[in-house]
């Protein structure tokens, strides 16, 4: 094998590897706590902070403001809650949510496609 082959060889690797790592590597997933009671949760492309860390029985409030003017995001679905809002362009919703057991749940935009945590603890 000449030298420029192994080049392109190794240069493939290394695409191959940053692409998997771009698509399927473990995202830096920053949990936020409830320290007051309330979380602000952004809503603009996805959801800011995509992971929240709320008390177990404890009444936690979840204020949802959406900026970004995208129809997915028109509404929010915490399923293991039974809660599904609306969320209108720039204005905050509130959600409170009073959790009755630990464990991590997921919620979404109404069409399923951006997704946050909450980790109840």
């Amino acid at each position: 094998m000449t030298p420029d082959k192994i080049a392109i060889v190794i240069g493939g690797i290394v695409v191959i590897g940053a692409v998997y790592k771009f698509f399927l590597g473990k995202k830096n997933e920053q949990a936020v706590s409830a320290t007051s009671g309330a979380i602000e949760i952004k809503v603009d492309g996805g959801y800011t902070p995509e992971v929240v860390k709320i008390p177990l029985d404890k009444t936690t409030t979840l204020d949802f403001t959406r900026t970004d003017p995208t129809s997915c995001l028109e509404e929010v679905v915490l399923g293991d809650f039974n809660v599904r809002k609306t969320l209108p362009l720039n204005q905050k919703v509130s959600i409170e949510i009073t959790p009755k057991k630990k464990g991590t749940f997921v919620y979404s935009c109404g069409m399923n496609m951006y997704k946050g945590k909450i980790i109840v603890e």
